[in-house]
Order: C-alpha cells, then sequence, then structure tokens
C-alpha cells in the first residue's frame, strides 16, 4: 500500500511539472484531491485495515494529501505570477514618450489683491465679514443715513428688486448690519470685501459691476488721526514704503467729516504724468469720521463712541498696480491676461 502511494505522488509531481496554465492545474488538482480522486479511493479501503494498519496507513495517506494540497497551491502562485508578468509586460508604458502638458489655473489677479489686503488688515487686528448681495434697503441705505427721497440715492444709481429688496450699491451694508447685531456695542473692526452693483455702461472705465473692499473701526476716541494712519499703512503695502497720502474735503452721508484719499504717484513720483494726469496725485477711494446718525441709528451712543470707515474698489488698485487701462479685461476669459501679471508680481 505504501508503494502505491509513492507512485501516486510520483505521478502527481509529474504532471504538474507539466502543467502552464491554471485551468488545467484546476482540473488536475480536482482529479486528484477531488471527491472521486484517487486519494479520497484510498481513504475508502481503511475499513479493511486493522488498528494498528490503520493509524500508520492513515497517517501516510494524510502527509500525502497535504503535499499535494501545497504542491497545488503552489504551483498555482507560480502561474500566476507568471501571467502577470506578461500581462505587465505587455502593457507596459513607454515613459520615453513626451507627456501632455497641463496647464495649471493661477489665483485672478482680483482675489490676489483682496487676499493680500485680507492679510494686511488680519494682521492689524480685523474680522472679515461678508454679506448678501441681494440687500434690503434698511443696511444699504436707511441705517447709513440715506433716507427715502434722499438725493444721494440717485447719484448711485441702484438696481432695485422691489421698493425694499436690491441689489448692494455698497458694503457698507455689512457695516451697519454688524453695528447693529452686536447688541453689547462693543468696539468693531472689520473688513468688508464682496461684489457691488450700480447702473452703468460698461466701457474701459466704468461697469455695473465691480468688487468693493471697505472698512470700520468703531471705538472710543478714535480720530480722523487714526484713519491716517491706516491708509498710510495699507498704501506703503500695496504701492511700496515711498507711498505718500493725504487727504481732501469731501461729502459723503454716512461720514462727517468726510475726505477723499490720495496717494503719489508711483510712476512719476509726484512730478506728474499721465496716470496721475498732471497732478503728482492719484486718487484711491473716500473715507471720514463716522456720522453720529449711523451710530445711533445702529445703536451706539455717539457721545461716548466715535469711529471712522474707509472704501474703494479693488479693480481701480488693480488697474493702478498692473497698468490695466481697460476695465473689460477683469472680466474676459483670456488666461493670458492672468498669466501676465502672474510674471509681474513675481518681477
Amino acid at each position: 500500500m505504501k508503494e502505491k502511494i509513492i507512485n501516486l505522488r510520483e505521478e502527481i509531481l509529474n504532471k504538474l511539472e507539466a502543467i502552464e496554465d491554471l485551468k488545467t492545474l484546476n482540473e488536475l488538482k480536482i482529479m486528484y484531491l477531488g471527491k472521486k480522486g484517487p486519494i479520497a479511493g484510498m481513504s475508502s479501503i481503511m475499513g479493511s485495515l486493522s488498528i494498528d494498519e490503520k493509524k500508520e496507513f492513515g497517517k501516510v495517506l494524510n502527509e500525502l494529501k497535504n503535499e499535494v494540497d501545497n504542491l497545488f497551491d503552489n504551483k498555482k502562485n507560480e502561474l500566476e505570477t507568471i501571467a502577470l508578468n506578461k500581462k505587465l509586460e505587455s502593457e507596459k508604458i513607454d515613459i520615453t514618450l513626451p507627456s501632455t502638458r497641463i496647464k495649471l489655473g493661477v489665483p485672478h489677479y482680483v482675489e490676489r489683491v483682496v487676499e493680500e489686503i485680507e492679510e494686511l488688515f488680519i494682521s492689524m487686528g480685523y474680522t472679515v465679514v461678508e454679506g448678501p448681495e441681494v440687500e434690503k434697503d434698511l443696511y444699504n441705505f436707511e441705517l447709513l443715513n440715506l433716507p427715502k427721497g434722499h438725493p444721494a440715492r440717485d447719484a448711485q444709481d441702484t438696481f432695485y428688486i422691489n421698493p425694499e429688496l436690491l441689489l448692494r450699491t455698497q458694503t457698507s451694508a455689512v457695516q451697519a448690519r454688524v453695528m447693529l447685531s452686536n447688541e453689547e456695542k462693543n468696539p468693531i473692526r472689520i473688513l468688508c470685501p464682496g461684489k457691488t452693483y450700480r447702473r452703468d455702461y460698461d466701457d474701459a472705465t466704468h461697469g455695473h459691476q465691480f468688487t468693493q473692499i471697505e472698512a470700520l473701526v468703531v471705538d472710543k476716541n478714535i480720530s480722523l488721526a487714526n484713519l491716517k494712519g491706516t491708509l498710510d499703512i495699507m498704501v506703503k503695502r500695496l504701492f511700496g514704503e515711498n507711498a505718500i497720502t493725504r487727504f481732501r474735503p469731501s461729502f459723503y452721508p454716512f461720514t462727517e467729516p468726510s475726505v477723499e484719499y490720495d496717494m503719489s504717484c508711483f510712476k512719476c513720483a509726484s512730478e506728474g504724468c499721465n496716470v496721475c494726469k498732471g497732478t503728482g496725485w492719484i486718487t484711491i477711494g473716500g473715507a471720514g469720521v463716522v456720522h453720529p446718525n449711523v451710530l445711533r441709528g445702529c445703536g451706539y451712543d455717539p457721545e461716548k463712541y466715535t469711529g471712522f470707515a474707509f472704501g474703494f474698489g479693488i479693480e481701480r488698485i488693480c488697474m493702478l498696480r498692473y497698468g490695466i487701462t481697460d476695465l473689460r479685461v477683469f472680466y474676459t476669459n483670456d488666461l493670458r491676461n492672468i498669466n501676465d501679471f502672474r510674471r509681474k508680481d513675481a518681477e
């Protein structure tokens, strides 16, 4: 019987050597290890053996079964590795071929300038606050000292949705919301960026939509000196340490006194050129001390608190900074423009 087992083992080994594919291997495994195979057949004759013969024969037969099972598993792993290597060889990628160049996107220059200004004011203790672009008349006009019928409303040429709802003409509406929602009436220091809308014809210097940034500080003993110092820091950050700012008297319904702030021309060093129109100065935006009516309307005591506010259009800053002569460049889909101004930032 042992000789029969040895012969069966040799037979299986010889057939395994000749196997070259997984399908044939699986068929061979069923043939020898299946319920109708020779190994299972040998188990059936154990009933005719004595107890001692059963122990000896059972041990040898079990060793054969385990060995054959391992041989089949090893052969399977070998054939799978060969098949995988052939597949990898046939499907390999030729890395010497030129690749397809993918163009990387870059931030829009308006976005870059907004982020730069935000980083500056956050470092100065300001909080960046945003608000809805579809705004109530209450926040956009009335709480900013522009009651219904005020002539300054006409100058802003508002897009009205209905008598009480409009597309905001200024991010000052966010300032009104913040002051009104501050129930404890604590000091405020905020920066408000966002899109604004006004009825205007689109041309090289005008647009019906533009990006605005406004700032508001409300605290005790705030004066024009604090405003001037803040604007000096901002202008130097945007246009260089040699930039100088100045105030000119102006009028805005929500500030008193009100000023327009200019900076020295960065191109001609205030000697006069086409950028500053020969004056040596470039107007940036409007500012002033918060009007007592605005403070009072938003729940602040103007006898206790004062504040300053200023605002400007980001597109104008970008036009000055990058030498853009046509406002419509900001809204085109030509990616070459963005790449050009990224190179200017790197210079």
